[in-house]
């Protein structure tokens, strides 16, 4: 896991997390950049973390991926695990340890952005693994079968590169 990879993960997953929370709740720009930017380091984090393991080999040890979390519906999962810390953080923030109902209708849509960022941050990371030479895996015949469409290596700063200037651009169209 390459740190030049992780930050353009969390630039590309912040800037389409913000620009999907900007459509649906444009009054809450800044809130959702920051809920965004909070939800995409969690997430792209646990999901590199979890879901590479190193083989040893005759020419050392080499980092592979596994299905354990680089397919499209376990990354949902994973997703939606990433957000559960911060969930808990804002219900602390807002109750306290105690509950007042009257504050529960200016959650609402703080707690929808939060399952949408969790659902839609495991597929995001997938969409820019789907262009590295090792892919992300598609069950076919029973068996897990890595899938690419195309093989740049995941430390290529120009598509690296493309990936932070994609998701700076997004963060800039959900401002607009």
């Amino acid at each position: 896991m390459n740190l030049v990879r992780l930050r353009t993960h969390y630039i590309f997953s912040t800037g389409l997390l913000t620009l999907l929370d900007s459509v649906l709740f444009h009054e809450y720009f800044y809130y959702a950049l920051i809920l965004s930017g909070i939800v995409s380091v969690i997430g792209n984090s646990l999901i590199d973390r979890i879901g590479h393991k190193e083989i040893a080999t005759r020419y050392g040890y080499i980092p592979v991926r596994t299905p354990l979390t680089h397919t499209i519906p376990r990354s949902v999962v994973w997703g939606i695990v990433s957000v559960v810390p911060v969930f808990i953080l804002l219900l602390i923030y807002y109750y306290g340890f105690s509950y007042h109902e009257y504050y529960f209708s200016l959650s609402n849509k703080v707690v929808l952005l939060i399952l949408l960022n969790g659902v839609v941050v495991g597929p995001s990371h997938l969409f820019l693994d789907v262009f590295t030479e090792r892919g992300i895996y598609v069950k076919k015949y029973g068996r897990w079968r890595r899938f690419a469409l195309a093989h740049f290596r995941y430390d290529n700063p120009l598509v690296n590169g493309l990936a932070i200037i994609a998701g700076a651009v997004m963060i800039y169209l959900a401002y607009l």
